[in-house]
């Protein structure tokens, strides 16, 4: 059962009860998906890591549920954080090497998630680059280690697949010494990035001019930038180490505006369970009526971290919510976001094999794995704040969450130590389970074994489900399919 707190409603200054505030003010429905939709980009639910370029992690299709499943591994020696689906009913993954660490494009076919052609690509950051995209002629969008900007597409003869280069932009503004992070179409078509180092910029796919903006706001102080970003028709989202910003091309100069910038509490040092000094956050588009009212990410405030939202028009603050206790309050993932409602796991603890170059001592230097998931709607009223509607403590999430808007369940992995399932310590050879969640509840409806050992760590990875219901996810060796026996 989900460890219930008190609830509470709280907006940037106050903290009500709910014992004022009846429960219907919160949302019972999830969506829409950003519409209308981008028209430079894919299949909403495939078409990026975090399912669409506002990053909601939702999935208009339904997984497997409650049945009983069947499951079964590929292995790549390879991690593969990146699972994208085309709509002609194909899978590109973008994974690295164990040994090596060379980023790699694979084309699996959706249904048996074999392999059928590969290609290298030149290294960049942590994982080789782990974000992408499928545009609307089913191609993978992608940076390599030479910070070029790459259109990659599959073709067939004879049977035998292969994948080539269809086009490159090269981002020459970019110093040799910095790397792409994260990179989404507006919708426009121009391509917006951010680099680690800060730099926020834009390629035009027509003329390959690119443009940049240093976001360095702090007065000296070094913003970083450690996750994707988002996009919606209001703006481009990026969270740096010190703040999250929303930013749009201005049509007049070709430059970029800054239309709003939040800064927020990075806490005393990273995090055990975090990859760098801030927020874990890929910045969240969501709302119930164009699906990009609000914006959200959590901050690193120490000791309990913060869900923050914003009226994405002028960047006001709508809430801040503190999230789970003390010993469990940290997230590297994105919130997922629909409708009214979000919902953001804990990552504290959870014991990444590496970090990126350069990562910071955490405070303390690690933490058991305790995990949690937790629910917040923003009322009706939005005036009035958000409100807290469940927590679930007992959810060791070893993946990214995703919400299918099809069958309103929340779909992950967890791990549990062998012999002791309650234990809060994490091993080589802790079991994984596929699990799913009520979304209206956060009660675990399902939980079923997957395998065992680190072959099958699913790393804090994010999740793809497939039209036809299949989910398949990355794990630090390749890639687990569940389906329904």
């Amino acid at each position: 059962m989900p460890a219930f707190r008190l609830v509470k409603l709280l907006t940037a200054a106050t903290a009500i009860t709910l014992l004022s505030t009846p429960l219907f003010a919160t949302a019972t429905t999830f969506g829409p998906i950003i519409s209308p939709k981008n028209p430079f980009v894919g299949q909403n639910g495939l078409a990026t890591m975090h399912g669409d370029p506002a990053s909601s992690d939702t999935t208009p299709f339904a997984g497997p549920g409650n049945a009983t499943i069947n499951s079964n591994r590929l292995a790549l020696q390879s991690a593969c954080p990146t699972l994208l689906g085309t709509s002609d009913g194909y899978i590109f993954g973008l994974c690295t090497t164990i040994f090596g660490r060379t980023p790699t494009v694979h084309l699996f076919d959706s249904q048996e998630v074999n392999s059928l052609a590969e290609l290298a690509i030149a290294k960049g950051n942590i994982l080789g680059g782990v974000y992408a995209y499928i545009d609307n002629q089913d191609k993978l969008v992608l940076t390599n280690g030479d910070n070029q900007l790459l259109r990659i597409g599959k073709s067939s003869t004879n049977g035998k697949w292969a994948l080539a280069i269809a086009d490159s932009i090269p981002l020459t503004p970019i110093p040799a010494s910095d790397s792409v992070v994260g990179l989404a179409p507006d919708w426009q078509g121009y391509v917006w990035f951010a680099t680690a180092n800060g730099l926020a910029g834009y390629a035009d796919p027509v003329t390959k001019n690119v443009v940049t903006l240093p976001l360095n706001a702090t007065g000296g102080s070094a913003e970083e930038v450690a996750n994707s970003i988002s996009t919606s028709p209001a703006g481009t989202s990026i969270a740096t180490t010190f703040a999250t910003y929303l930013l749009a091309r201005n049509d007049a100069s070709n430059g970029i505006k800054v239309l709003w910038r939040q800064a927020y509490d990075r806490g005393p040092a990273r995090k055990p369970g975090q990859l760098s000094w801030g927020t874990g956050s890929t910045p969240t588009f969501f709302g119930p009526q164009s699906g990009y009212e609000y914006t959200t990410i959590v901050d690193n405030a120490s000791p309990l971290v913060n869900l923050l939202v914003y009226r994405t028009q002028d960047g006001s603050q709508v809430c801040k919510v503190s999230l789970f206790d003390s010993n469990n309050s940290g997230s590297e993932n994105s919130p997922i976001g629909s409708g009214r409602s979000i919902f953001v796991a804990s990552t504290y603890g959870y014991p990444y094999p590496a970090l990126p170059d350069g990562a910071p001592a955490s405070q303390p230097s690690s933490a058991n794995f305790v995990g949690g998931i937790e629910r917040v709607d923003v009322l009706e009223d939005d005036s009035q704040g958000c409100v807290v509607k469940w927590v679930n403590n007992k959810i060791r999430s070893s993946a990214v969450p995703k919400l299918s808007l099809a069958d309103k369940k929340l779909y992950t992995f967890v791990r549990h130590t062998p012999l002791f399932p309650d234990s809060t310590s994490t091993g080589i050879l802790d079991n994984y389970y596929y699990t799913t969640i009520d979304s209206e509840t956060g009660i675990i409806d399902s939980k079923q074994y997957v395998g065992a050992g680190f072959i099958f760590d699913t790393l804090q990875m994010a999740g793809l489900t497939t039209v036809q219901g299949t989910l398949l996810q990355g794990t630090i060796t390749g890639v687990v399919r569940v389906r329904k026996a």
